[in-house]
Formats: C-alpha cells, structure tokens, sequence
C-alpha cells in the first residue's frame, strides 16, 4: 500500500479529550513554526461530541502549533502503522497564546507557582484504567498474580510502548477491581508531567488495540463497584535544584512552603473539583469508603484523604528530602491534565501568596462526624454531583479570577452541555456511555 506518513499535532480540550490534526512528516519544519489550523468553536465540542453554546461561532481563526519536545514515534513491530503524533499549543495567528489552551493555562499557572513560591514543580501521575469486553474477569484477582499474568503481553508491550514514547516506565499491576490495572511512570518537572500524562493515556488505548482489547479510563465503569482514578504527586525545587518539599522540623515532614500550598489547595479545593473530577458521573466515585476523596482534608499515608502526605523509603535525611512528596487524590481522566493541574496548582500559589498554615494531618473517617463538627473543624464536604460542583467553581471569584476572561463562562457552559445531553438516563446508562468516551 502507498503511504505518506502522518503526523497528528493535538491539543488536550476542556473534555480531556486529545483532538488534532495530521500533517505530512515531510511538512514537520513548517508545522513547528506555522503550526495547523484551528478553529474557536472547536472548545465547546463536549465529550460526547455534541457543541454546545459558546461565544466563538463560526468566527475566528487560531493556530494549534505542534511542540517537538513532545513527539512520539512508535512502532509496535507487529505489521501494522508507526504511530506519530505530538502535542501542540493553541495560539492566536499573532502567536499569543489561547485564553482556552489547556496546556497555556498550565504553563501559566507554573509561572504564577515560580513567582508566589521561587519553587519548580515536579510532579507524576497514576492511572488506573480497565478493560472492557468478552473477557470474563475472575474472582480473587485484585492484586495477584493471575491476573497480572493474564494480560502480562498487554503490560510488557505498554512498558516498551511509554520507554518508547520518552516516558520512563515505572510500574504495572493488577488493581482491586473487575479487569482493572494501574500503570505508573517516572517524574517529571513543570508541564511535561501533563505532557506525559496524555501521551500515557494514548499509548495505553493504542497498545490495547494492538493486542486485540479495549480499555478505558472512566472514572466509575460500574455505581457498584470501585472507580478509576488519577493520582497525582507533587514535590518542589528551588532554584539550584535542591528539595524544598520536606522539612523534618515541620508538621508530618511539610515545609512552610509546602504547608501553605497544601491549605490552598485544600482551601479551594470543592471550587476546584469541577475542572479536576469533571464528568456527571465523577461524583459517583467521590464518595466515603471508596478509597477516593470526599472531604478538604489532609492525611498522613491514608488514601481516603483528598491530599495525602506519602511514604518514604530511607532513612538517610537527603534521600528523604528528594523522596518527600505529596499525592492529590480528587481527580479522573476525564479531565485535561494541563487543566487539572493548573487549578491545583494555583489554589497551591493562592495559599502561599496569603501565607496560610500548614493544615492539620488527620488519621480519621470525616464520614462519621456530623455536619456541624465538621464546619466546626473547618471541613467541607466536596459537592456530590457535577452541577454542584460547576456552582461552587462559578460563584467563587478568588477561583474564576485565576482564569483569563471568559473561562468559567465557557467551561461551565461546554460542561452543563455535556450534561444535558445525558438527558434522563439512569446510572448505569451514563457510565456506560462515558466508557465508550474515555
């Protein structure tokens, strides 16, 4: 067969959905200076690819420029294509960036993080995913060995397909529920994190299909069973490099620095659930004894904290400051991950520029205490639904003040969209759908 080989340059939407164009390999000099045509409207395409209402028409013009940093080329050496792509920046035809690139929002947001604190990010994230189809999945398998090694082809061709694609591959295994894995790779420093985060989620769908399967990183598969989530770690560094996360003196190992971001983030974060955990069916998973998120609070090693204070694997005080980090726990893959973590990152930034305290480390189940004892204790409740969660977000100005003009405006009205055309179906039916999405 004649071919001229593709490559596709994609942005990560308002849906977490990676949408693009392809180009020519020989046409790459150009595109990296020239970039591909774009169109505003293209923002409000929800998931379900339905447009909703939005500002942009049929006007308007932009330029959605591959970064090469980002390029993966990856053949799988079993006959079929080599598969291109890198992701880009959406920009104005001046070159400025776009008010609703996900991935110019990140960028910044850590520029916002670098001046509140002198710090850089490095960060890293976990993904849990299933598989969906004629497979019958066995009991007894959550964590084991047999269900490892009943798709050990899937996961050693994953590991070959993130080395390949400049990820460094970390680990694999069978998670607790029905046909679900988690895959995790190596840190990264500022917005090549999401960077990884996107191409990590491609890979894994694309080495899927290789093998004949299908998976999905919905956020909940089935209301009865576990959700899928992601998790993401988060550390700091000054300007020569040195750890700046840990300070042994400090409440459960937190610097100042990294007491104050944490009370930000925990402060803003039911504003903020809305662009970390954003699909109508997130809020089925955000719930008490799921091992997810449901309250604003901090634990130490506990994984139904919203943020939790990690573990260590040494005892020498260097090795434990490079070691030192924190995982934020209330967030899916139906989010951008340029998205996701630019608002945590500038609730953290909001926390350090007001210079808040460290929170309180907690080892309890906020679930049994009643409504008033938590206000009392300075705990919220994260909203239960994605309508309650679009409100908090809108109505707080501290929060839509960290966005360019018309961004919640935008975002609430691509997400309110989404879940209209969800119309009257049950749970179960909404799940399903949003399978097939992500």
């Amino acid at each position: 067969m004649i071919s001229n080989p593709l490559i596709f340059t994609l942005t990560s939407d308002l849906a977490g959905k990676s949408r693009g164009k392809a180009f020519p390999v020989s046409d790459l000099e150009k595109r990296l200076k020239r970039g591909v045509g774009w169109t505003p409207t293209n923002a409000m395409i929800t998931c379900f690819d339905a447009i909703a209402e939005g500002p942009f028409g049929s006007l308007g013009d932009l330029l959605l420029i591959p970064d090469q940093d980002t390029s993966v080329e990856l053949d799988f050496e079993d006959g079929g294509p080599v598969e291109r792509f890198m992701i880009g920046d959406i920009t104005d035809l001046d070159g400025n960036p776009w008010n609703f690139c996900t991935r110019s929002l990140l960028k910044a947001a850590l520029a916002r993080l670098k001046m509140a604190g002198g710090v850089q990010l490095v960060s890293a994230f976990e993904h849990e995913f299933q598989f969906t189809g004629a497979k019958k999945a066995l009991p007894g398998d959550g964590f084991g060995l047999r269900g490892f090694t009943d798709r050990r082809v899937f996961g050693e061709a994953l590991m070959a397909a993130l080395d390949k694609g400049g990820l460094e591959a970390d680990t694999f295994m069978k998670e607790y529920g029905s046909n679900q894995y988690e895959v995790t790779n190596g840190p990264a420093k500022d917005h090549c994190s999401a960077d990884q985060a996107v191409i990590l989620r491609e890979l894994t769908r694309m080495t899927a299909k290789r093998c004949g399967e299908h998976v999905t990183f919905v956020p909940i598969l089935n209301p009865a069973s576990v959700g899928n989530g992601v998790h993401i770690h988060m550390s700091f560094l000054d300007q020569t490099g040195n750890p700046v996360t840990y300070d042994a003196n400090g409440p459960a190992g937190m610097s100042v620095l990294t007491g104050s971001f944490i009370a930000g983030v925990l402060k803003y974060l039911d504003k903020i659930v809305a662009l970390t955990a954003p699909s109508d069916i997130s809020y089925l998973r955000l719930t008490p004894h799921r091992w997810s998120a449901a309250f604003n609070n901090l634990g130490f090693r506990d994984r139904e904290a919203s943020v939790r204070i990690c573990p260590v694997t040494s005892t020498d005080p260097d090795s434990i400051a490079r070691q030192y980090n924190f995982e934020f726990r209330a967030a899916d893959a139906s989010a951008s991950p340029f998205l996701a973590l630019a608002a945590i990152l500038h609730a953290g930034a909001q926390g350090i520029e007001d210079e808040l305290p460290a929170p309180k480390v907690i080892e309890e189940d906020l679930s049994l205490l009643d409504k008033t004892t938590l206000t009392e204790r300075g705990y919220v409740r994260l909203p239960q639904s994605l309508e309650e969660a679009l409100c908090r977000f809108e109505d707080n100005n501290t929060v839509t003040g960290w966005f360019p003009d018309g961004f919640s405006d935008v975002y609430t009205a691509h997400k309110r969209y989404e879940i209209a055309y969800l119309g009257d179906a049950d749970m179960d039916a909404r799940c399903i759908a949003y399978s097939d999405v992500y």
